[in-house]
């Protein structure tokens, strides 16, 4: 594995597939902006929306769109008529799409995928809910843990504003709440392991997923595991280049491309996580929700 910093901001790059998750379009805390600059940036012959596009639980508590976020699900869609395959896996906050599972015309709504990498790998691709036993058992303590996360976000920008009057550096309260809550953290490993194993029932050599908002690139007992993370907090894709390498990338709020962590392929056993990356670059997290 590779860390390149400060790449070169890249202008209507081909890719073969990009992953997107947990963008939560619907609320205050989706930047729709940097997502915009993103998909303007690029074509590819298969886009996957895995999950949380949406955020019908915080429409729910009140509606909050805007025009950018509008322009997302418009961009995806045109991407669709220009050929672009898009497939859709609908999550636990857009669980409700899932009602509508089918094909229209380049665009496709499924439960979950398995996608064959250019060089051969077979990944399961899934929102990540399935094994939360949290959104599965208890849902309505799940409810209450984003209406949390909601809450840190909120609260994230007076305190920003309070740093930036004493000329300190941004600062994420969720991120911190996240790296020094034992319980969160345990959390965050589990699921990581359940869903290599789930990969691993199903005969794939990885999975890619979403929704605890942490972007990955690592191997669990010898199988890939790939979050895509958010367009909350980290802005961060997944891409597979034309020969079948993955890249983790992370955005600016612009939408310019930041930071790739490259995978090797299937070969390479010693991916690193993304807590490797350098300290100035190191990716933002935020609660699973």
């Amino acid at each position: 594995m590779t860390t390149q910093n400060l790449v070169q901001e890249e202008t209507t790059h081909h890719y073969r597939t990009v992953w997107i998750s947990d963008v939560h379009l619907g609320t205050r805390g989706c930047q729709a902006g940097a997502l915009l600059g993103f998909l303007r940036s690029f074509d590819c012959e298969t886009l996957y929306v895995v999950g949380d596009l949406i955020d019908i639980w915080a429409m729910k508590r009140g509606v909050f769109w805007t025009q950018e976020q509008s322009d997302v699900i418009q961009k995806i869609l045109r991407k669709g008529r220009k050929g672009s395959k898009i497939i859709y896996i609908p999550g636990n906050h857009d669980e409700r799409i899932a009602d509508f599972a089918g094909d229209y015309a380049n665009v496709h709504i499924q439960p979950r995928a398995i996608h064959t990498t250019q060089d051969g790998r077979c990944l399961l691709v899934v929102h990540g809910h399935e094994l939360d036993t949290v959104v599965q058992n208890m849902g309505w303590l799940a409810h209450v843990g984003d209406v949390g996360y909601q809450l840190l976000l909120y609260l994230n920008t007076p305190v920003n504003f309070c740093r930036r009057l004493l000329g300190r550096a941004h600062w994420s309260l969720s991120a911190y709440v996240k790296s020094s809550v034992k319980n969160v953290v345990n959390f965050i490993g589990s699921f990581e392991e359940s869903m290599v194993r789930f990969a691993s029932d199903a005969g794939a050599q990885g999975i890619i997923c979403g929704h605890i908002h942490t972007a990955a690139m690592r191997k669990i007992k010898g199988l890939d595991y790939f979050n895509t993370g958010d367009w909350v907090e980290s802005r961060t894709a997944l891409v597979e280049e034309s020969d079948g390498q993955l890249r983790l990338l992370q955005f600016s709020p612009s939408g310019d491309i930041l930071l790739a962590l490259s995978d090797s392929g299937p070969s390479d056993n010693t991916v690193a996580p993304p807590s490797r990356f350098p300290v100035k670059a190191r990716l933002p997290e935020a609660v699973p929700v």
